[in-house]
């Protein structure tokens, strides 16, 4: 695809992804909140997803976009519902307005993350069950999806994003991980798949400890990981320890999302 707009280019998985969608031939055209420098095939433009006009202006005569865009953490409920879930409706319907044919959307495994061990493998079918009020909003961001695709014919397909960072940061993630090469492979999928419809995905990489997410549906768009979170494991667990069976960040899918410290009360 010639020129794809990628909302949240300036964040952390943005930033990761951004010189490994690169193409020639290819414009990726950079949307973020934050001032962005553009190289080589890439266009810059500062604008929230939460402005219509301005996500209007940004869809215009692009092929694809890829809607990284929004808070990535939990946060209260008012930022949330502005910025990720109005944001996310906003990216939608300007896409819709501007004829864009497809929408990555970058979902989260948070969205299931209340799903205990015992359910695992989850798969695209596993029911919602959000530990956040991000969760919550990565869950309307698919069903928003699911209704563009069905009453205007967006290709959309929603990529639950695990834990993308340039190497795992943690002894749980050594099931999680998502490596940035692999997310690049996965996004690449995304974009090439022909006539995909409405889909849901796992985004994670091959890892040996993982099995907590199926990757069924992720192949089936032509997806094939090529990294493994445990090249990693012994750095990892010399930075960390190795943890107890028990320990409560392994108790559900959500991790750490899942503890109190997170409950609204306690939200700034």
């Amino acid at each position: 695809m010639p020129r794809i707009l990628v909302t949240g280019a300036a964040g952390a998985v943005g930033s990761l992804v951004r010189p490994r969608l690169a193409r020639p031939g290819r414009t990726l055209r950079l949307l973020d909140v934050m001032p962005l420098e553009p190289g080589e095939g890439e266009e810059a433009v500062q604008a929230s997803v939460t402005d219509a006009d301005a996500m209007r202006a940004a869809c215009e005569g692009v092929d694809a976009v890829i809607h990284l865009g929004g808070i990535s953490l939990e946060a209260p409920w008012e930022r949330i519902l502005h910025v990720n879930i109005h944001g996310t409706y906003t990216v939608f319907e300007a896409a819709r307005r501007a004829g864009v044919p497809r929408v990555v959307f970058a979902s989260s495994n948070h969205v299931v993350g209340y799903r205990t061990p015992a359910e695992y493998p989850l798969t695209a079918d596993t029911p919602p069950l959000p530990d956040t009020y991000y969760g919550v909003s990565k869950a309307t961001g698919e069903a928003l999806g699911a209704l563009y695709h069905h009453r205007y014919g967006l290709d959309v397909i929603c990529v639950r994003i695990m834990t993308c960072f340039a190497e795992p940061p943690n002894p749980r993630a050594l099931s999680t991980w998502l490596s940035p090469d692999d997310c690049a492979r996965l996004l690449e999928a995304c974009l090439a798949v022909e006539k995909p419809g409405y889909r849901i995905v796992h985004g994670v990489s091959a890892n040996t400890r993982g099995g907590w997410v199926s990757l069924d549906e992720a192949r089936a768009l032509g997806y094939a990981p090529a990294d493994d979170a445990e090249a990693h494991a012994e750095t990892v667990h010399a930075a960390h320890g190795e943890p107890a069976p028990d320990d409560p960040v392994f108790a559900y899918l959500g991790g750490p999302f899942t503890f109190p410290d997170l409950d609204a009360d306690r939200l700034q």
